[in-house]
């Protein structure tokens, strides 16, 4: 009897630890150790925000210990027709990108496909002999170079203290130099391959010499090209088979199916007043891109900014790094690879008050100073104003979805974060 008994007890923790590890509806945010009345305070502002014509329309998404505790749209999906915004909705998810190609790369690592301090020219010959950028003169955008002291890595690329710059949004030295080559922020790409690109990119100069710096650059379009040269695929199936797959993120693409099209939200941009109008192009300072890129079939599979998909779908993703790299009994990283992932990979190298790991912007004690989140948070966002953060101490996944571009009322995410951590309630 006594046997059957530990049986049944490690039956019973068995199936509590599988669920644990999925994303579950709770009947109230109480289970979820969150107070009811203390969230209406997010309704409340989340309303306001549509209400003062801050943003037209956005989804929240917050679920501890795996049990979602608030999930919900408000406002707009179009001003015009009043249609409302949707939960499920499909959003440009832009930079969140880089942490999915963050993991594929720890994939290949733990595949034991590459080591984190290869370089990238092991993979990529053109990336030898690097130059760095000397001097630039903005007049004729010409400029003199001296030679890298070292070969760029594949750790420094997931740190961002490559060199490398970001073509479009990045500083005027980047913008000019890159724009000579046809190098772009990797949205909406047309008539070009995704290796040709990161070819062109190696002969240019780097923004300063390898890992003495922290600049957000182009590593991520660089490392979704190491993923397909090491693995043979597409960046696309390579995330399709290995992540989304065996994760059941069933919304996130880089070209959203036709069937799917209808679900994606209309994008929002402030005109000289302040006031919201739809985005029509000129998206990253290109005005051959415009909102309607996700529905355009392109082979160019940008691992830096290229995905859309829905809050849910996204959420998944980080439930699986907090579940430490486990989610509905489908192993995609160990918990050693998540730890490397979510801890200081940059040294004293200044990030204001917090560091950045191998694809995250990590919290530090110092930070924790500033903001609820406890030390340990990781998080990160993207352009059109997609944010996400986990705190493995709270043991909460949190993201809050809108689409504007270039939004002024930056305030929004931090008050979200606030009137979050405000409601735990145990």
């Amino acid at each position: 009897m006594r046997k059957y008994g530990f049986l049944l007890l490690v039956a019973v923790f068995h199936f509590s630890f599988s669920i644990a590890q999925q994303i579950v509806i709770v009947p109230k945010p109480e289970v979820a150790g969150f107070s009811s009345e203390r969230l209406k305070r997010l309704d409340r502002e989340m309303n306001e925000w549509v209400n003062k014509g801050w943003m037209n329309g956005g989804a929240a998404l917050i679920i501890r210990n795996g049990k979602i505790a608030y999930y919900k749209a408000v406002g707009y999906n179009d001003l015009d027709t009043k249609s409302p915004m949707q939960k499920e909705n499909i959003f440009r998810i832009a930079s969140q990108t880089k942490a999915i190609t963050s993991v594929a790369i720890m994939i290949l690592f733990e595949e034991a496909k590459l080591l984190l301090d290869d370089p990238v020219s092991k993979y990529i010959p053109a990336f030898k002999k690097q130059q760095v950028l000397d001097k630039f003169n903005a007049a004729d955008t010409t400029y003199t170079t001296i030679p890298a002291k070292k070969e760029i890595t594949i750790r420094e690329l997931l740190t961002h203290t490559s060199g490398l710059g970001y073509a479009q949004i990045g500083s005027k030295e980047a913008n000019a130099i890159y724009a000579k080559h046809n190098l772009t922020a990797g949205i909406g790409v047309q008539n070009d391959k995704l290796l040709d690109a990161m070819n062109r990119l190696a002969k240019l100069p780097l923004m300063h010499q390898p890992g003495e710096k922290w600049t957000y650059g182009l590593n991520n379009d660089l490392l979704g090209c190491l993923v397909e040269v090491i693995s043979g695929i597409s960046l696309d199936e390579f995330f399709r088979t290995r992540i989304f797959e065996p994760l059941g993120m069933k919304d996130t693409y880089f070209l959203v199916p036709k069937e799917k099209a209808n679900r994606l939200v209309n994008l929002y941009r402030e005109d000289s007043t302040g006031k919201l109008v739809k985005a029509s192009g000129n998206l990253l300072n290109d005005v051959t891109v415009t909102p309607a890129y996700p529905l355009e079939a392109s082979n160019y599979y940008s691992g830096g900014a290229g995905l859309s998909s829905t809050i849910y779908d996204y959420a998944v993703f980080l439930q699986m790094l907090l579940n430490n790299g486990v989610y509905n009994g489908k192993r995609i990283l160990s918990r050693n690879a998540v730890r490397m992932m979510t801890m200081n990979q940059i040294g004293d190298l200044s990030r204001g008050d917090d560091k950045f790991g191998l694809g995250f912007q990590v919290v530090t004690e110092r930070g924790s100073a500033r903001t609820p989140a406890q030390a340990g948070t990781f998080s990160w966002g993207g352009a059109f104003a997609t944010s996400y953060w986990v705190d493995p101490k709270e043991k909460i996944v949190m993201l809050f979805y809108r689409q504007l571009q270039n939004t002024t009322k930056g305030e929004m995410v931090e008050k979200f974060r606030a009137l979050t951590y405000q409601a735990i309630n145990d």
